[in-house]
């Protein structure tokens, strides 16, 4: 390994593993001395039958319309305990200050009284529902699960990205990447003393997340139920995330329903099964808003269940996440987070935004327009990387039609300082080769705590030079490793009793958008 990073040229960004040519940072140090025996034949061999394992699993993507295995590059993320500390705290700290902003949006909105968020925001806001204004969930939560993207920039800092609160995709890709690198490279795996990452540390394990995330599903039913049934509702298996739907509803052990296997009646919702209706409590929703219930949003949508919103507002069901957090993931109002931290929680954040340019402001507005050539502009409701015009690297007719549509909607869009997304090593063809990326980690909120998968996903764009990361972008993946420090492994939650799955026979793929 040591003479194939001989040609490895560091890319004019933040590198994660290497502080300089040939000298790993101190976490990489023995993932890096583990490698060193494998050769160059040895390591495409190995990426291949990391590729077979997800074809065989049925981990796949659609790109340009051709079903393909999930690029998992070889060569993990490592991210050391100090950092995944401070990555944790600020997630945390972000998630309690958007789940304050949610129940105070479908609350006494106090916080636009107070002129910290203009009212136009959420007048603006195609996702603010008026329908679930008044709503309040059993527990308070509105947020149970959340994909904060996080990069590292040029000077090594830790920016936020973006923040998705609706219904974050990808954590499936966290699951089958580790089981994958097991199963190709166990010798990295196989601990202190043996040939591992290192015998002062370890890699934490990721197979806490399906038991979270059922104990907090749970937990999030109504009060007066004691044994709560929980689903998971996908729109069906030709949507692009149907894996990661199917996977998680058997590893928590629930059904995997569609809209026309649940009905309500008399605001409470049922699932339809051989044996009757069985009562349900808790709804891990993986529709959209707009096509979730047909009596208050799209009328020709068969994907939801009709009602299924007023037996939240009766208090008979919960939905996770809940109805109309689009407006807190919205990009405009990611320029206010900051504000909004100070204002909710009296506190700095710990992991700043990238430097971004409300476009509303006449002045602003001019001043983005005379300098697209040197910004990023971001549709501010893009998903998945589309819509996104790196002006560096735009020629002059796509500045030209970027100018008409951001005048047209100065709301609809926000500006950003383009920042090099930091590199780390990735497999190409035979050699390793600086490619950018960024981290998602998933924090899961049962209402007393925000747990954080260790790791998340580290997303790679594996085209030179590309910054945009997503699969449908023709991105990859990376597994990602926190090291633990020494001392006794933390025990998962108990999982509650399984109930009765159906087991999925068709598996889909996740297309990286949300």
């Amino acid at each position: 390994m040591a003479d194939i990073f001989d040609s490895y040229a560091l890319a004019d960004a933040w590198d994660e593993m290497f502080e300089r040519p040939g000298v790993p940072r101190a976490p990489y140090q023995g993932l890096f001395a583990a490698l060193q025996p494998l050769g160059a034949e040895e390591l495409r061999f190995r990426a291949d039958q990391l590729a077979r394992v997800f074809t065989d699993r049925g981990v796949t993507f659609d790109y340009a319309g051709e079903e393909r295995p999930f690029p998992l590059d070889l060569i993990p993320r490592v991210i050391d305990a100090a950092e995944w500390d401070l990555i944790a705290r600020a997630v945390r700290q972000r998630v309690r200050t958007l789940e304050a902003f949610l129940a105070d949006v479908y609350g006494a909105r106090q916080v636009f009284h107070d002129g910290v968020v203009p009212w136009r925001l959420l007048q603006s806001s195609p996702h603010f529902h008026r329908t679930a204004d008044g709503i309040r969930p059993a527990n308070g939560v509105r947020v149970h699960i959340a994909g904060i993207d996080i990069i590292r920039d040029e000077a090594g800092d830790f920016r936020v990205l973006e923040d998705n609160v609706r219904t974050p995709s990808g954590v499936s890709y966290v699951l089958e990447n580790r089981l994958a690198m097991m199963r190709t490279l166990p010798a990295l795996f196989a601990g202190p003393g043996r040939d591992g990452v290192g015998a002062e540390q370890r890699v934490r394990p990721v197979d806490e997340y399906p038991p979270r995330l059922l104990a907090a599903l749970r937990k999030a039913a109504p009060a007066s139920v004691t044994d709560p049934t929980v689903v998971v509702l996908t729109p069906g298996v030709y949507n692009a995330a149907y894996f990661e739907h199917a996977l998680l509803a058997r590893l928590m052990g629930v059904e995997l329903v569609e809209g026309r296997d649940l009905i309500c009646e008399n605001n409470r919702v049922y699932m339809i099964t051989t044996h009757g209706k069985r009562p349900v409590h808790v709804i891990y929703r993986r529709v959209d808003d707009d096509y979730l219930d047909p009596l208050h949003f799209r009328a020709d949508s068969t994907l939801g269940c009709p009602g299924v919103l007023n037996a939240a507002r009766a208090g008979t069901v919960t939905i996770a996440n809940a109805v109309g957090n689009g407006v807190a993931d919205d990009k405009l109002l990611y320029t206010y987070v900051p504000d909004l931290m100070k204002y909710y929680l009296g506190e700095e954040p710990l992991i700043g935004n990238v430097e971004s340019h409300r476009l509303a402001d006449a002045d602003t507005l001019e001043w983005a327009l005379d300098h697209l050539d040197t910004l990023v502009l971001k549709p501010v409701d893009g998903a998945g990387g589309k819509g996104i015009v790196i002006g560096p690297r735009a020629d002059e007719r796509t500045l030209a039609t970027l100018a008409e549509a951001v005048r047209a909607d100065p709301r609809g869009w926000i500006a950003q300082r383009p920042v090099a997304l930091s590199t780390s090593p990735a497999l190409i063809g035979d050699l390793p080769r600086p490619r950018h990326i960024d981290l998602r980690p998933f924090a899961v909120n049962d209402g007393d705590d925000v747990w954080l998968l260790p790791g998340g996903l580290t997303r790679v764009a594996l085209p030179e030079g590309e910054l945009v990361v997503n699969s449908s972008q023709g991105g990859g993946s990376k597994d990602t490793w926190v090291l633990s420090e020494p001392g006794p492994r933390a025990a998962a939650p108990e999982p509650a009793p399984a109930q009765v799955h159906w087991e999925p026979t068709r598996n889909a793929a996740w297309d990286g958008q949300q």
